[in-house]
């Protein structure tokens, strides 16, 4: 499904950036698009944090079809 590929791609996007904060103590989103501050980086922390919020939902979610057994 779309949707959740593309909340996946922002989930990991938002763990690469933290991941930078906590070892090189460096914000790379806010180093693109202006600063934490500026508007388009707070889009992008705004849509990574509800990406990992509609990851959750991929924990629970029965992915085998029908016919299928693992």
């Amino acid at each position: 499904m779309f949707i959740d590929k593309l909340a996946l791609t922002l989930a990991i996007i938002g763990g690469i950036n933290w991941g930078s904060i906590g070892i090189f103590g460096f914000d790379l989103v806010g180093f693109l698009f202006g600063g934490q501050g500026a508007t388009f980086s707070r889009i992008i922390f705004a849509l990574v944090g509800l990406a990992s919020l509609w990851c959750i939902s991929l924990l629970f979610r029965d992915t085998t079809t029908a016919g299928q057994h693992t």
